[in-house]
Protein backbone atom coordinates (compact mmCIF):
# COMPACT_ATOMS: atom_id res chain seq x y z
CA UNK A 1 0.00 0.00 0.00
CA UNK A 2 1.20 4.05 -1.05
CA UNK A 3 -0.04 7.63 -0.66
CA UNK A 4 0.86 8.77 -3.99
CA UNK A 5 3.51 10.92 -1.90
CA UNK A 6 6.97 10.01 -4.20
CA UNK A 7 9.89 10.60 -1.98
CA UNK A 8 12.54 10.42 -4.69
CA UNK A 9 12.94 10.24 -8.45
CA UNK A 10 14.99 7.20 -9.55
CA UNK A 11 16.51 6.40 -12.75
CA UNK A 12 16.40 2.83 -14.70
CA UNK A 13 19.56 1.98 -15.65
CA UNK A 14 19.92 -1.33 -17.08
CA UNK A 15 16.53 -3.32 -19.06
CA UNK A 16 17.42 -7.40 -19.23
CA UNK A 17 15.19 -10.07 -20.96
CA UNK A 18 14.19 -12.14 -18.67
CA UNK A 19 13.37 -14.41 -21.97
CA UNK A 20 13.53 -14.53 -25.61
CA UNK A 21 9.67 -13.60 -26.64
CA UNK A 22 7.16 -11.48 -25.86
CA UNK A 23 5.91 -13.86 -22.57
CA UNK A 24 8.93 -13.14 -20.95
CA UNK A 25 9.12 -9.80 -18.70
CA UNK A 26 12.23 -7.73 -17.55
CA UNK A 27 14.74 -7.48 -14.60
CA UNK A 28 15.14 -3.81 -14.32
CA UNK A 29 18.23 -1.94 -12.18
CA UNK A 30 16.93 1.22 -10.27
CA UNK A 31 19.59 3.79 -9.23
CA UNK A 32 18.03 6.06 -6.54
CA UNK A 33 19.25 8.88 -4.65
CA UNK A 34 22.26 8.91 -2.42
CA UNK A 35 20.68 7.34 0.89
CA UNK A 36 17.32 6.89 -0.50
CA UNK A 37 17.56 2.77 0.16
CA UNK A 38 17.90 3.43 4.15
CA UNK A 39 16.82 0.08 6.18
CA UNK A 40 15.36 -1.03 2.13
CA UNK A 41 15.34 -5.02 2.31
CA UNK A 42 15.48 -7.98 0.01
CA UNK A 43 11.28 -8.58 -0.56
CA UNK A 44 10.35 -5.06 0.11
CA UNK A 45 7.44 -3.07 -2.13
CA UNK A 46 8.76 -0.09 -3.92
CA UNK A 47 6.39 2.16 -6.00
CA UNK A 48 7.97 2.57 -9.87
CA UNK A 49 5.62 5.41 -11.64
CA UNK A 50 2.75 4.06 -9.82
CA UNK A 51 3.47 0.75 -10.52
CA UNK A 52 4.21 -1.36 -7.30
CA UNK A 53 7.07 -4.21 -7.30
CA UNK A 54 8.97 -6.04 -5.12
CA UNK A 55 12.75 -5.84 -4.50
CA UNK A 56 14.77 -9.04 -5.57
CA UNK A 57 18.42 -7.35 -4.82
CA UNK A 58 20.22 -4.11 -3.26
CA UNK A 59 23.63 -2.83 -4.07
CA UNK A 60 23.45 -0.41 -1.51
CA UNK A 61 27.33 0.14 -2.12
CA UNK A 62 25.88 1.97 -5.92
CA UNK A 63 22.32 3.27 -4.83
CA UNK A 64 20.94 0.31 -6.73
CA UNK A 65 18.32 -2.33 -6.49
CA UNK A 66 16.48 -4.62 -8.73
CA UNK A 67 13.27 -5.67 -9.87
CA UNK A 68 11.34 -8.18 -12.08
CA UNK A 69 8.40 -7.04 -14.12
CA UNK A 70 6.08 -9.02 -15.81
CA UNK A 71 5.20 -9.16 -19.18
CA UNK A 72 1.89 -8.46 -18.02
CA UNK A 73 2.88 -5.46 -16.29
CA UNK A 74 5.03 -4.66 -18.71
CA UNK A 75 1.60 -4.10 -21.37
CA UNK A 76 -0.30 -2.19 -18.59
CA UNK A 77 2.13 0.55 -17.76
CA UNK A 78 4.76 2.57 -19.73
CA UNK A 79 7.79 3.32 -18.82
CA UNK A 80 9.14 0.23 -17.49
CA UNK A 81 10.60 -1.26 -20.45
CA UNK A 82 13.58 1.07 -21.33
CA UNK A 83 16.09 3.63 -19.35
CA UNK A 84 14.51 6.78 -17.95
CA UNK A 85 13.56 8.08 -14.63
CA UNK A 86 11.01 7.22 -12.65
CA UNK A 87 9.04 8.40 -9.58
CA UNK A 88 10.01 5.88 -6.09
CA UNK A 89 7.75 5.60 -2.93
CA UNK A 90 8.60 3.07 -0.04
CA UNK A 91 5.46 1.14 1.13
CA UNK A 92 2.98 2.43 3.55
CA UNK A 93 3.84 1.38 7.03
CA UNK A 94 1.22 1.03 10.13
CA UNK A 95 1.45 3.69 11.77
CA UNK A 96 2.77 6.31 9.39
CA UNK A 97 0.91 9.63 8.14
CA UNK A 98 -1.11 9.47 5.04
CA UNK A 99 -0.53 12.51 3.22
CA UNK A 100 -1.65 11.53 -0.15
CA UNK A 101 -4.59 9.19 -0.31
CA UNK A 102 -4.79 5.00 -0.92
CA UNK A 103 -2.81 3.59 -3.31
CA UNK A 104 -2.38 0.22 -4.27
CA UNK A 105 0.09 0.43 -6.91
CA UNK A 106 -2.12 -1.61 -9.12
CA UNK A 107 -1.92 0.58 -12.80
CA UNK A 108 -5.90 0.80 -13.83
CA UNK A 109 -4.56 2.15 -17.76
CA UNK A 110 -2.84 4.62 -19.52
CA UNK A 111 -3.74 7.78 -20.69
CA UNK A 112 -2.19 10.47 -22.61
CA UNK A 113 -1.22 14.01 -21.67
CA UNK A 114 -3.46 16.24 -23.72
CA UNK A 115 -2.27 19.57 -22.12
CA UNK A 116 0.71 20.74 -19.58
CA UNK A 117 0.95 24.46 -19.13
CA UNK A 118 1.54 27.54 -16.45
CA UNK A 119 -1.04 28.75 -15.03
CA UNK A 120 -0.30 31.35 -13.17
CA UNK A 121 2.58 30.15 -10.27
CA UNK A 122 1.22 26.40 -11.14
CA UNK A 123 0.53 24.19 -14.35
CA UNK A 124 -2.11 22.93 -15.35
CA UNK A 125 -2.34 19.11 -16.49
CA UNK A 126 -4.99 17.42 -18.90
CA UNK A 127 -5.07 13.76 -19.19
CA UNK A 128 -7.11 11.79 -21.93
CA UNK A 129 -7.83 8.26 -19.57
CA UNK A 130 -9.64 4.88 -21.20
CA UNK A 131 -13.12 4.84 -21.62
CA UNK A 132 -13.02 2.29 -18.86
CA UNK A 133 -12.01 4.61 -15.82
CA UNK A 134 -14.30 7.27 -16.58
CA UNK A 135 -16.92 5.94 -14.11
CA UNK A 136 -13.98 6.72 -11.34
CA UNK A 137 -13.24 9.61 -11.85
CA UNK A 138 -14.99 12.67 -10.04
CA UNK A 139 -14.69 16.48 -9.75
CA UNK A 140 -12.38 16.70 -6.28
CA UNK A 141 -11.59 12.81 -6.25
CA UNK A 142 -8.37 11.49 -6.23
CA UNK A 143 -6.04 9.98 -9.05
CA UNK A 144 -2.44 8.88 -9.08
CA UNK A 145 -0.97 10.04 -12.10
CA UNK A 146 2.84 7.75 -12.48
CA UNK A 147 2.29 7.49 -9.19
CA UNK A 148 1.69 10.74 -7.77
CA UNK A 149 -1.51 11.38 -5.63
CA UNK A 150 -3.27 14.29 -7.47
CA UNK A 151 -6.58 16.14 -7.13
CA UNK A 152 -9.10 16.27 -9.99
CA UNK A 153 -10.46 19.62 -10.75
CA UNK A 154 -12.49 19.15 -14.19
CA UNK A 155 -13.96 15.99 -16.13
CA UNK A 156 -15.20 15.75 -19.61
CA UNK A 157 -16.91 12.57 -20.67
CA UNK A 158 -16.62 12.17 -24.47
CA UNK A 159 -16.58 9.21 -27.15
CA UNK A 160 -14.11 6.49 -26.68
CA UNK A 161 -12.01 8.73 -23.82
CA UNK A 162 -12.40 10.78 -21.00
CA UNK A 163 -10.44 13.82 -20.28
CA UNK A 164 -9.94 15.58 -16.67
CA UNK A 165 -7.61 18.15 -15.77
CA UNK A 166 -5.27 18.36 -12.25
CA UNK A 167 -3.87 21.45 -11.02
CA UNK A 168 0.18 20.64 -10.09
CA UNK A 169 1.97 22.85 -7.41
CA UNK A 170 5.36 24.07 -8.13
CA UNK A 171 6.75 21.43 -5.71
CA UNK A 172 5.67 18.35 -7.59
CA UNK A 173 6.44 19.43 -10.82
CA UNK A 174 9.95 19.73 -9.34
CA UNK A 175 10.59 16.97 -7.55
CA UNK A 176 8.41 13.96 -9.52
CA UNK A 177 9.03 13.15 -12.88
CA UNK A 178 6.06 14.97 -13.99
CA UNK A 179 8.31 17.92 -15.18
CA UNK A 180 8.79 16.05 -18.11
CA UNK A 181 5.64 16.05 -18.90
CA UNK A 182 4.70 16.91 -22.58
CA UNK A 183 1.49 16.68 -25.10
CA UNK A 184 1.24 13.08 -26.12
CA UNK A 185 3.02 11.20 -23.82
CA UNK A 186 1.72 8.95 -22.17
CA UNK A 187 0.78 8.31 -18.14
CA UNK A 188 0.29 5.39 -15.68
CA UNK A 189 -3.23 5.51 -14.24
CA UNK A 190 -4.99 4.62 -10.71
CA UNK A 191 -8.29 5.52 -9.95
CA UNK A 192 -9.13 5.59 -5.91
CA UNK A 193 -9.66 2.63 -4.24
CA UNK A 194 -13.05 3.87 -2.64
CA UNK A 195 -14.61 4.68 -6.20
CA UNK A 196 -13.86 0.78 -6.76
CA UNK A 197 -15.22 -0.69 -3.78
CA UNK A 198 -18.61 1.62 -4.33
CA UNK A 199 -18.95 0.56 -8.01
CA UNK A 200 -18.94 -3.68 -6.35
CA UNK A 201 -21.05 -2.77 -3.90
CA UNK A 202 -23.58 -0.96 -6.04
CA UNK A 203 -23.36 -3.47 -8.92
CA UNK A 204 -24.12 -6.03 -6.30
CA UNK A 205 -26.72 -4.43 -4.52
CA UNK A 206 -28.71 -3.49 -8.24
CA UNK A 207 -28.09 -7.51 -8.62
CA UNK A 208 -30.04 -8.68 -5.61
CA UNK A 209 -32.85 -6.07 -5.97
CA UNK A 210 -33.63 -7.89 -9.84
Amino acid sequence: MFTGIVSGIGRIVEVHALGTDASFGNALTIEAPAGWLGTTAIGDSIALAGACMTVISIDAAHHRFQVEVSAESLAATHGLDAPGEVNLEKALRAGDRLDGHLVSGHVDGVGTVTKFERAGESWQLRVAAPAALARYLALKGSIAVDGVSLTVNRVVDGDGACEFSVNLIPHTVEHTTLHRLAVGRRVNLEVDQIARYVERMLANTTARSD
